[in-house]
């Protein structure tokens, strides 16, 4: 009896503190949990009216607007029954829906569905069976004509969100708009992301998860983050975004040298400032430690919510300027130089000071000769009008190494015919069904080269990494298709294909790839990247040696005749 009545305060205990916390929250203006639910449910169904309802998607009201409005209205309701008044009302004041004869809803062969997530409008614990009903008579009748809202970019076919509102005057929008901001990238991520099916989590609870970071969002750097940490989730090395807030915030001034992340460390492999880099004694090689007195994989864990990518190779790549920038002139780190541990303060500069990237680079770098009768050229240099004469050169070399460690200069299809006796298909594209959101088909398929019975009959190499990104990738897809050809690196960064834009309240932008990359047998390569035949990366001691160690596992291939 005892233990029971002991249980039975406990209980009241627990109860009261849950009481006040909530009341707490309210007071701070703090989204509760079922807050945050019924936001996200909210923004669903605007976005599903935005692209199926025939009235909506015309563009003939300012949905913009609406979500406003309904959204104040939203927050005075708290039972199941008046929300789904609500929303009935709702629906009813947009006009009738009329039967749509053109709708296919058996779907085609051709049709890809793995991104078409509608289930929630089947959730009982959300809405009444009358609610459930309607949803599911527009999604039968969708809009089949022009949607005001998404439009395709002709000959690619990627969705374009050029209609969209800016507000351009919103810094820090009110809570209401910045909720839009939210409920418009989720939605565009929702219908009309190729890779939504990959992202890694069901995107479904990313909404609820970032409801309370937009409306509660107590300040300008706030509501920056927050739409950086959203873009973030996506898990698309496309999708970057950054404005002078977010650059403010991980700081404006940038230590003198670059560096790359091997196991928790940051190792010096180049510099943005020769000049810089001597005053400050840095080196080529060394390997810090500690950033102020932080671990650097302490930093890595705390700030990989705001850095995305596709894998994390390419995350990594993209922690450049969070690891050490700061608004202080110096900052002190922890360093290793050739096994010896050192603790020094080096300056921080504002980027434009290190006048980067120096001038043109030389023009003998773009293909050259490296002995043993083997090409080597740099796409990231090559031109168009290079191509021709680049293979008149290497004619009769036994080998042509090309480096896309790089971005290179739409030269892959001429290459291509070079390399190839015959034409060749190497990939193929998914694209967005605006009249059925959500479902995607496949392009025919896109082919390099061509008859050429004087094609290139050496051996050819292909050097790539974490830097090589979309036209990179896809141009690596092209040359892959060469007769002898071997592939050597590491796993590229996984975000290949046309961008799209979208447009946060305050004209803050950022991107998605727009339109699916897959091999001619579907094979995917979001995320995955182009995968090496010979997986090679940079050592610490290699670094330290001023050693290419991807070049020279190349060069030891070719060696074996």
């Amino acid at each position: 009896m005892q233990h029971f009545t002991f249980r039975a305060a406990m209980k009241k205990i627990l109860i009261a503190i849950s009481l006040f916390l909530l009341v707490l929250g309210k007071l701070n203006g703090q989204t509760s949990g079922d807050e945050a639910l019924r936001i996200a449910t909210f923004c669903k169904v605007w976005g599903f009216l935005k692209y199926y309802h025939p009235a909506v998607a015309k563009g003939t009201m300012d949905w913009d607007s609406v979500f406003l409005s309904r959204m104040g209205k939203l927050k005075a309701l708290s039972k199941k029954e008046e929300i789904n008044n609500f929303y009935i009302t709702w629906l009813e004041s947009l006009g009738k829906v009329e039967p749509c004869k053109k709708c296919r809803n058996d779907l085609s062969p051709n049709a890809l569905t793995f991104n078409l997530d509608l289930d929630w409008l089947n959730d009982s614990t959300e809405f009444s069976p009358e609610m459930m009903n309607r949803l599911r008579f527009i999604r039968q009748n969708r809009n089949q004509g022009e949607n005001y809202y998404v439009k395709t970019f002709p000959g690619v076919g990627n969705a374009d969100f050029g209609n969209e509102l800016p507000y351009k005057d919103s810094v820090f929008p009110s809570p209401e708009l910045r909720t839009l901001g939210l409920a418009r990238y989720w939605n565009m991520i929702q219908y009309f992301f190729p890779y939504k099916y990959i992202i890694g989590r069901d995107w479904k609870e990313v909404l609820v998860e970032m409801v309370p970071k937009f409306t509660d969002a107590k300040d300008t750097v706030s509501y920056h983050l927050a739409m950086l940490e959203l873009t973030a989730k996506i898990n698309d090395s496309h999708a970057g975004f950054t404005t002078k807030y977010t650059n403010q915030y991980f700081g404006l001034k940038w230590v003198p040298f670059q560096y790359k992340i091997i196991d928790n460390k940051a190792i010096v492999t180049g510099t943005y400032n020769d000049t810089l880099m001597v005053e400050n004694d840095m080196l080529i090689g060394d390997v810090v430690l500690k950033s102020g007195n932080r671990d650097i994989g302490e930093i890595i864990r705390e700030k990989s919510k705001f850095v995305g990518a596709s894998n994390e190779a390419t995350q990594l790549r993209n922690f450049r300027n969070y690891l050490f920038n700061g608004d202080t002139d110096s900052v002190q780190i922890t360093f290793d130089r050739n096994g010896k541990v050192f603790q020094k303060t080096i300056g921080r500069y504002l980027y434009p000071s290190f006048h980067y990237p120096p001038a043109n680079a030389n023009p003998a770098d773009t293909f050259k000769m490296l002995g043993d009768n083997i090409g080597y050229v740099n796409m990231g240099l090559l031109q168009p009008g290079q191509v021709d004469g680049l293979f008149k050169q290497f004619e009769k070399t036994r080998a042509i190494i090309f480096d896309v460690r790089n971005y290179p200069n739409s030269t892959l299809y001429n290459i291509s015919y070079h390399l190839n006796p015959d034409r060749v298909s190497f990939a193929k594209f998914s694209v967005p069904d605006p009249t059925y959101p959500g479902v995607f088909t496949y392009t025919k398929t896109v082919s390099a080269g061509g008859k050429n019975k004087n094609h290139y009959r050496g051996r050819v190499v292909l050097l790539f990494n974490e830097t090589s990104q979309s036209h990179a990738e896809f141009t690596l897809m092209a040359l892959k298709t060469a007769p002898d050809v071997i592939g050597i690196g590491s796993q590229t960064a996984g975000a290949d294909g046309n961008v799209s834009v979208i447009t946060f309240p305050g004209n803050f932008k950022t991107f998605i790839t727009g339109i699916g990359v897959y091999y001619p047998d579907g094979k995917e390569t979001q995320r995955i990247g182009i995968v090496p035949d010979i997986e090679v990366k940079p050592t610490i001691s290699g670094i330290r040696a001023g050693r290419d160690e991807v070049l020279e596992k190349a060069l030891e291939v070719l060696s074996v005749k």
